[in-house]
């Protein structure tokens, strides 16, 4: 997983139990159809005032430790098991849950060749709310960024032919609970996430291009349409780590 879409047109499309201030400024936020590496999203996070509001923050966690606000390491994802004990993961995953809205995520089809990207979304068209952490860089100049990662994990719910892994996903409750620090441990997470039922279908190779974002990246397509040509891109873009 390497982009994902943010695009929440209305309240309805929320999942219910959610805070209204939340919601209110999420459905206000600008809509994004490519999210990718080094990116902005919004993120439900625990402010310093304990309580939970909505921030803009960079996709690919940066550790606090790092000397440059950037790492060479693939941070856009952690395995939810291996978190906890990671060096780059384990403090934010003590201190600092957040959850990420979307409208769904693209992933890559490698049963066909070339392999071809699909977008994953609700079948009732609501947004999944992903678990994921987040960190504070801050440079000795001053300057600082916001980041975070998405967990991810074995997901039964994912439709073939893409596998069944991806991000862990919780419903409105359960996202509450991980942001107050209730799922202490990788196993708790995991039980308390939630399955939706999810369908995927093809949508154009240009979601390769970072710089593109508009709703036509969200048009299904026909792989097997010649007319089809696949854009200038790094081959980098079409790496998974699930």
């Amino acid at each position: 997983m390497r982009r994902f879409a943010q695009a929440i047109a209305s309240l309805d499309s929320l999942p219910p139990g959610l805070p209204t201030v939340l919601v209110d400024a999420l459905v206000e936020g600008p809509d994004r159809y490519n999210v990718a590496k080094g990116k902005q999203a919004r993120v439900l996070a625990i402010n310093a005032r304990g309580q939970v509001c909505v921030a803009d923050m960079t996709w690919g966690l940066v550790p606090r430790w790092s000397k440059a606000p950037s790492t060479p390491y693939t941070t856009v994802t952690a395995r939810l098991e291996r978190a906890p004990r990671s060096r780059i993961f384990s403090q934010a995953w003590k201190e600092r849950p957040c959850v990420v809205p979307m409208s769904g995520y693209y992933k890559w089809d490698r049963q066909r060749t070339p392999a071809w990207p699909r977008f994953t979304q609700r079948q009732d068209g609501r947004v999944l709310l992903a678990a994921g952490l987040w960190e504070t860089w801050e440079g000795e100049d001053g300057a600082f960024l916001h980041s975070f990662t998405l967990l991810t994990g074995p997901n039964a719910s994912i439709p073939q032919p893409l596998t069944q892994d991806g991000p862990s996903f919780l419903g409105a409750k359960e996202a509450l609970a991980w942001l107050a620090g209730r799922y202490r441990t990788p196993a708790t997470l995991a039980r308390h996430a939630e399955k939706p039922l999810l369908e995927s279908y093809p949508v154009s190779r240009a979601i390769r291009d970072a710089g593109r974002d508009d709703y036509t990246l969200l048009e299904p397509v026909d792989p097997d349409d010649p007319a089809l040509g696949a854009p200038a891109g790094s081959e980098d873009d079409i790496d998974d780590d699930e």
